[in-house]
């Protein structure tokens, strides 16, 4: 006898790794995956990630909780598609932008839904990317939680709290402007970073000076693209501000390499190195 059944829209590694870290709990629920790409679907299955494909989104509308973990743009087109699901259904999104989001899933379905963003990923993306204890110890933010229903908020905190997350909650607005500075503006700095080393050096030099920084600040600029697009696009007010930002300690720094400042910048570096104290 199962205790829920779970549905997931998008089988990477969000949701992938979500099923692997529900799976161990002692209680035992039903999988059921929709994916619009049929080879993730066959590589959920083969790793035992989903017991079920579902071959149509009406499938899913009987889950009693369903995760939906896709790019942010098709988060709200997916939402307008649930109209009609059972009051009792607790439906979570897991984008990493929330205010567009919130805003909006349809008014008859909106106590559904538990927006929320699992402060948590890697830079790579498909069912196989999908690996154990990526949720555990790692932060979730539920947004807006007051326009949820009592029952989906309790369900949403609790499975959370079991596969081991620890919780905020937060306006979906000022989590967006958090958002845009803590992740969204390292991304565009990491591609950014890729595209002027790839314009200016050759693969072979790339390859044999390449030490550890280069590779840990370039990493997530292997991230999905599409759904990268999404991101700046429903958050581009905040990404903008948050570049403006960056664009200015960069231009303090280029101006007194310029100026031979040196016990200027090296101020300025102590200064930056601060953040790891409130990052331990």
């Amino acid at each position: 006898m199962y205790r829920y059944k779970i549905g997931f829209i998008g089988l990477g590694l969000m949701g992938g790794s979500l099923s692997i870290a529900l799976q161990k709990l002692p209680s035992k629920d039903y999988y059921l995956g929709y994916d619009h790409n049929t080879l993730h679907c066959q590589q959920a299955l083969a790793l035992n990630l989903v017991d079920k494909i579902a071959l149509s989104l009406e499938e899913i509308k009987s889950c009693d909780i369903i995760f939906i973990s896709i790019p942010v743009d098709g988060i709200i087109a997916v939402s307008q598609l649930l109209v009609g699901i059972s009051k009792d259904c607790t439906v979570i999104d897991l984008g990493s932008t929330k205010e567009k989001i919130s805003a909006s899933i349809p008014p008859s379905i909106r106590s559904n839904f538990v927006t929320a963003h699992p402060m948590t990923g890697t830079e790579k993306f498909g069912p196989t990317s999908a690996i154990d204890n990526l949720y555990t110890d790692k932060v979730v933010v539920l947004c807006d939680i007051r326009k949820s229903g009592s029952h989906q908020e309790k369900i949403a905190k609790t499975l959370f709290t079991d596969i081991g997350m620890n919780i905020v909650c937060m306006d979906a607005k000022e989590h967006d402007r958090h958002a845009a500075f803590i992740s969204h503006m390292p991304h565009a700095l990491s591609y950014a970073l890729a595209n002027a080393v790839i314009q200016q050096e050759d693969a072979t030099s790339i390859i044999a000076l390449a030490g550890g920084g280069f590779r840990d600040m370039s990493r997530i600029a292997k991230s999905s693209p599409s759904m990268w697009e999404d991101i700046f696009r429903q958050n581009k007010t905040n990404v903008l501000e948050a570049l403006d930002s960056f664009q200015l300690e960069l231009a303090k720094c280029q101006e007194m390499v310029e100026n031979e400042e040196w016990d200027k910048l090296n101020s300025w570096m102590k200064d930056a190195n601060t953040l790891h104290t409130i990052l331990k």
